[in-house]
């Protein structure tokens, strides 16, 4: 066995551990500083943000660098996040009721389910999105709806990371406010990234031809 290739491994996976943790904390701070629905949308953009610049190994300071995506996101980031956490959160609350009222109700609760599965796969490609291409507010729903849609196999593993994460902390509640959040950002950044660039370099091979 190459046991320093195998510690080198170890030690990295553990720093991702911490990155992860790390922006959990973070994220958690400056959501709860504006108060859950102001702090919510600025403070997850911000986590993309700097997700995605510890995804291309860029060096900051973490504290300072939220804080001034936060600040200056403040606005848009809670017009682009809140409707969609909105929407989820109502559709949740939906798919709960139509379960309590048993089985005259199953074709409402299936209804409701494959709604949060639309909503769940739209929703993992806005954040990467908002942090590594600029266009107009109103274009990212759709962008993030259209790669949705013809990527299905990146969005199918996009949802299989999320629901592993949300099945490890139901399993384990004490990773919400540890580690959770701050593993989907930094999950779901790596993740899209390499999508992104796929898609750039088969649209580029496609002009070219």
């Amino acid at each position: 066995m190459n046991h320093p290739a195998m510690s080198l491994r170890i030690q990295a996976a553990c720093s991702e551990l911490i990155w992860a943790a790390r922006l959990n904390l973070i994220w958690l701070v400056f959501t709860l500083a504006g108060g859950v629905i102001l702090g919510l949308g600025p403070a997850t953009v911000a986590a993309y943000t700097l997700a995605r610049r510890h995804a291309r190994n860029e060096s900051f300071q973490v504290w300072r660098e939220f804080w001034t995506v936060y600040r200056r996101e403040f606005v848009r980031a809670s017009l682009l996040v809140l409707p969609m956490a909105l929407l989820a959160v109502a559709l949740v609350g939906n798919y709960l009721y139509f379960s309590v009222l048993g089985p005259g109700s199953g074709a409402l609760r299936v209804a409701t389910f494959a709604a949060l599965l639309v909503l769940a796969a739209v929703g993992a490609y806005i954040g990467p999105l908002y942090a590594h291409y600029e266009l107009p507010l109103w274009a990212y729903i759709p962008k993030a709806s259209l790669l949705a849609l013809t990527r299905p196999a990146s969005t199918v593993l996009l949802l299989f990371a999320l629901w592993a994460i949300a099945y490890v902390t139901a399993a384990v509640p004490v990773l919400a406010p540890l580690i959770s959040v701050g593993a989907w950002i930094y999950l779901n950044t790596w993740l899209c990234l390499r999508f992104f660039q796929e898609n750039e370099a088969r649209l580029h091979s496609k002009g070219n031809s």
